[in-house]
C-alpha cells in the first residue's frame, strides 16, 4: 500500500518554488528579508500560491517564546475586569501578541493553581489580580517570567504593581456631594475594619477623610458592609436602608455595578435621582452611560493601567516598582 500523499506544505517546498535556500525563505517569511525586494516577493507568491503556513510551535521553540500574556482575574461577569482586558488585549495585538484570561476565583488556592498553570504554558508573562495571595506564596512559586500585579492588595517586595488610587477616588467622589450639598451619604459596600488589606477599606478611607476635610460629621451606620460587589447587593442594602427608616440623601457606592443596584432600589421606592438622592459609583464602566440617570463615576482610567502593566513587562530588572494611577470623577445626570 502507498502511503498517503503529503499534504503538509514545508519551508523546503516554498524555497524549491521560489528557487532560493530555506534561510531565505525564513527571513523573507519571518520579516527579516535579506534577498532584495523581487526575490521577497517571489518567495510571498510562492508561499501564497503553495499555501503554506507558519508552524507556531516551531517557532515557538526556536524564538523561546509564546506570543501569549495570562491574565488571571477573579470573576470574568465583572464589567472592569472585561473592559480592563480588552485594553490590553488591543495593546497587545498592536504587539502582535495575544491575551490569555484565567479565572482564579479570587481564593488564594485557585490564584496560586492559576499561577502555575501559567507557567507551564510557558506564557511570556503573567498579568494577575491578587485577592487571596500573599507575597511568601508567589515567592514559593519561583517565577521565571515576568510577573505584575494588579488590585488593591498591598504587596510589597513581591513583584511589581500597578493600583489605582482608591483613595483619592473616593474622596473627590465623596466631596463632591458633599459640596452639592449631602449631609448624609451612605458608603455602599464600606468597611468597618482597619485592618483590611483590600480596595473596600482604601475607598472607605477617602469616604471618611472627605467628611473630615470638608468638617462634615461623618455617620458610622451609614458605612453599609455588603457580601459582594454586585447589583443583587446593591438592591438589596438600599431596600434595607429605606425599609428600616434611615435618613440618606446621596449614595457613594464601591462599584458602579453596586450603584446600579441602588438606582432600582431607589426608583422601586419611588425616590429620584438626583432630586431625592444623588448616587456615584467607581470604575466608569460603558454601562455608566446608558443608566437612568446616568450615573456619576470614578474614572481609573482602565488604558492607563493597561500600558502601565505592559510597561513593567517590557521592562527587565525593573526592581519591583510600584505603579499608581490617578483617578477622576466623570460627572453626570446622577448628581446634575
Amino acid at each position: 500500500m502507498k502511503p498517503p500523499p503529503r499534504t503538509t506544505v514545508t519551508l523546503a517546498d516554498v524555497a524549491a518554488a521560489a528557487g532560493v535556500s530555506k534561510a531565505a525563505v525564513s527571513g523573507v517569511l519571518n520579516g527579516k528579508p535579506r534577498v532584495s525586494a523581487t526575490t521577497a516577493q517571489r518567495i510571498k507568491d510562492a508561499a501564497k500560491n503553495l499555501g503554506y503556513h507558519a508552524n507556531p510551535t516551531a517557532r515557538q521553540l526556536r524564538s523561546g517564546r509564546t506570543d501569549a500574556v495570562g491574565f488571571v482575574i477573579p470573576e470574568l461577569h465583572r464589567p472592569y475586569f472585561g473592559e480592563l482586558a480588552t485594553h490590553l488585549a488591543n495593546q497587545l495585538e498592536q504587539q502582535g501578541r495575544h491575551l490569555v484570561i484565567q479565572r482564579s476565583g479570587g481564593s488564594r488556592e485557585q490564584e496560586l493553581a492559576a499561577a502555575q498553570f501559567a507557567q507551564l504554558r510557558r506564557y511570556d508573562a503573567v498579568i494577575m489580580s491578587v485577592l487571596g495571595v500573599d507575597p511568601p506564596d508567589l515567592e514559593s512559586l519561583g517565577f521565571t517570567i515576568p510577573l505584575v500585579l494588579l488590585g488593591e492588595k498591598s504587596m510589597p517586595g513581591a513583584h511589581p504593581q500597578v493600583l489605582m488610587d482608591n483613595e483619592t477616588g473616593a474622596f473627590e467622589a465623596v466631596k463632591h456631594l458633599l459640596t452639592r450639598g449631602a449631609q448624609h451619604i451612605v458608603m455602599l459596600g464600606g468597611s468597618h475594619s482597619p485592618d483590611r488589606n483590600d480596595m473596600t477599606r482604601r475607598r472607605t478611607q477617602g469616604y471618611r477623610t472627605a467628611h473630615t476635610t470638608l468638617g462634615q460629621p461623618l455617620i458610622e451606620e451609614l458605612i453599609i458592609e455588603l457580601g459582594g460587589v454586585g447589583a443583587e447587593s446593591g438592591y438589596t442594602a438600599t431596600t434595607q436602608l429605606i425599609a428600616d427608616g434611615h435618613t440618606f440623601d446621596a449614595i457613594f457606592a464601591v462599584t458602579d455595578v453596586v450603584a446600579m443596584g441602588a438606582l432600582r432600589a431607589l426608583a422601586d421606592a419611588g425616590l429620584r435621582v438626583p432630586h431625592d438622592v444623588q448616587v456615584i459609583g467607581f470604575d466608569d464602566i460603558a454601562d455608566c452611560n446608558y443608566t437612568v440617570p446616568r450615573l456619576t463615576s470614578v474614572n481609573p482610567h482602565k488604558e492607563h493601567i493597561a500600558t502601565a502593566v505592559l510597561d513593567l513587562i517590557a521592562v527587565p530588572n525593573n526592581d519591583n516598582r510600584v505603579i499608581t494611577v490617578p483617578t477622576t470623577l466623570n460627572v453626570r445626570e446622577s448628581t446634575l
